[in-house]
């Protein structure tokens, strides 16, 4: 038992923590007093205004609180006008360095952090941020307003200790590596924020109060339904801190709201705004030209990064009885023919996703090695026999495969489950037709689905597009009233706690959770254990693999497709960036956080 203890608490005296920073395994890049980030302009001047287009599919917004429920806050809000204990750094995954807080020191035993706070740092209204509004923040974003996802991922949170006007102990139920970055990277607001005539609001009645947060932005000149202005903040407390030199240089963000994707593609052939990062790889092939483009003001390029490829997919919700057998589920997906959409419609732009973490260390391939096999033994009565087997390969259409010969399969596994084909209708032994709903705030996906729909037709299967405002589309979701839709699933290179939230038993009864295939499997929920308790990346690794062998082999997921490089068209007459774009940084935002105007010439 003492050899036992004794080896634990090595292995923590090994994990990273770092008085001006954390990693989860212990290899900051940056060491302490570094200058600024390597990809930033430290020069870049500051001035000038950056024109962007919403990101949302919402015409417009009803709120500045962006943590509750209900409602719709404007784009980039949180971003801008929050900051954090830690940030992380867009050239290095799993760290993050001292925000708010001046250091971080996390017990040899795991089980908490200590964060002591800048006693320069300041809220916008210049009161200074102390640690009961740390608490406070924690506190309302684990109440009953907020997403049940801040409580999934924060379930291993024991308490949140006020230590001092300056220093937060946050304690832990048990060693976790990840959770002193996640409770880093929390927003933190005034404690002042919807104080009302000297009381408090209640946090879901805080709706249109301005934030009071101290980010390098406020919210400047608003137009409902048509633009909102972040201001840049000219005495913001952290502008010469490293962490932030050569950031937020732009004096005003403006971002405009447009009714519908035409609409936007318009405008910005128009001159209207910016920067605009494209999802379409039709509009990005057929549509982006003009004579703007032709003469240079407007410039088309390719930014290529090191990003996971997430999981987009197509989830099918196991909380309908149709969907409840997974040979169903396998059926679906052999009836869709992603390489003739690829060429067809997506100008062979795309790959194919397969599984939770594709271009990571914890992507699954082949046979399961002997660790893997190892976590996946003790639940062999729940899983199926084929997660023991070769990792799980998306259908393909072309040869020496075929379309047909995969609706060949798609039948028999039909049958198989009972479904039989009568007066060309697909039904099961009750004469129930097998009619499918896919839900989307996007008229655009019927050009996917229609292809999709004609080759389950074959099969006796109708799939019905059913498309909706994003208002009522957002509600359906948070209440698992759908069959299927379409989701970008974000990958990460450190995957943790999140997973639970996504695949775990108990979000799956959770409403606004983000278990949207309602999967319940107890070998998820000690996977994802199994995750968040690896001391060691070797410990990690055949933790995550095996869980993607289970997720990939439950179909829940139709897997779709992903693009090696952000496309982005930007003005290159108003707009200058830095030398290079950090391998792991999302387009547009790295573009608002280091990019910068183009001075004027006289």
């Amino acid at each position: 038992m003492r050899c036992l203890l004794f080896f634990v608490l090595q292995c923590w005296l090994a994990s990273a923590w770092a008085t001006h920073g954390y990693a989860l395994w212990g290899d900051l890049k940056y060491p302490p007093g570094f200058s600024q980030f390597e990809y930033v302009n430290p020069a870049a001047p500051k001035g000038g205004e950056l024109r962007l287009v919403s990101n949302l599919r919402v015409s417009t917004f009803d709120k500045y609180n962006p943590f509750t429920i209900k409602g719709s806050a404007p784009a980039y809000l949180a971003d801008l006008m929050f900051d954090s204990l830690l940030t992380g750094a867009l050239d290095e995954t799993g760290s993050g360095y001292g925000l708010l807080a001046q250091d971080v020191v996390v017990s040899h035993d795991g089980l908490s952090a200590t964060f002591r706070l800048r006693p320069e740092a300041r809220f916008h209204n210049g009161e200074p941020v102390l640690a009961l509004d740390v608490k406070q923040s924690f506190d309302a974003l684990m109440g009953p307003y907020t997403s049940p996802a801040y409580k999934t991922v924060l379930e291993d949170v024991a308490a949140l200790e006020v230590v001092d006007s300056l220093t937060v102990r946050y304690r832990f139920k048990k060693p976790n590596r990840e959770l002193p970055l996640t409770v880093g990277g929390l927003p933190v607001f005034s404690h002042n924020w919807g104080v009302d005539n000297g009381k408090p609001k209640r946090f879901d009645a805080i709706v249109t109060d301005i934030p009071i947060g101290s980010g390098p932005y406020k919210i400047g000149p608003v137009r409902f339904g048509k633009d909102i202005t972040y201001v840049r903040d000219a005495s913001y407390w952290a502008k010469d801190l490293n962490v932030r030199r050569g950031t937020a240089n732009f004096d005003r963000i403006t971002v405009k709201i447009y009714k519908d994707g035409t609409a936007r593609l318009e405008a910005l052939k128009a001159g209207e705004f910016d920067l605009m990062r494209f999802f379409s790889a039709g509009d990005w092939a057929r549509r982006v030209n003009g004579k703007r483009f032709d003469s240079g003001e407007l410039v088309k390029r390719e930014y290529r990064h090191r990003l996971p490829t997430g999981f987009q997919s197509y989830v099918l919700n196991t909380r309908r009885e149709l969907f409840q057998d997974v040979r169903v589920r396998q059926a679906l997906g052999l009836a869709m023919d992603y390489e003739w959409m690829n060429r067809q419609l997506f100008y062979n732009a795309y790959q194919r996703v397969n599984g939770l973490f594709g271009n990571t260390d914890c992507a699954a391939s082949g046979l399961p090695s002997p660790e893997e096999l190892a976590l996946l033994a003790p639940w062999r009565s729940v899983l199926s026999t084929d997660v023991f087997g070769p990792m799980t390969v998306p259908p393909r259409t072309d040869a020496p495969s075929s379309l047909r010969a995969n609706l060949r399969q798609a039948q028999a596994l039909l049958k198989s489950a009972g479904w039989e084909v009568q007066g060309g209708v697909l039904r099961n032994a009750k004469g129930q037709a097998l009619e499918v709903e896919f839900l989307d705030s996007n008229e655009g996906s019927a050009r996917v689905i229609t292809p999709w729909a004609r080759n389950l037709e074959k099969l006796g299967i109708t799939l019905k597009f059913r498309p909706v405002d994003f208002a009522l589309y957002q509600q359906r979701l948070q209440k698992f009233e759908f069959d299927m839709t379409s989701l970008a699933y974000g990958g990460t290179h450190n995957p943790g706690q999140e997973y639970a939230d996504l695949f775990g038993s108990k979000s799956a009864d959770q409403e606004d959770s983000g278990n949207m295939s309602g999967m319940k499997n107890p070998a998820v929920d000690a996977l994802v254990s199994q995750m968040t308790s690896a001391k060691t990346k070797a410990a990690l690794v055949p933790a995550c693999r095996a869980l993607e062998r289970v997720i990939a082999h439950s179909h829940v997921l139709i897997p779709q497709w992903s693009a090696p490089t952000h496309r982005m068209v930007y003005n290159g007459w108003r707009l200058e960036q830095p030398a290079a774009m950090p391998p792991y940084a999302q387009g547009e935002s790295w573009a608002i956080d280091t990019w910068w105007a183009r001075p004027k010439t006289p």
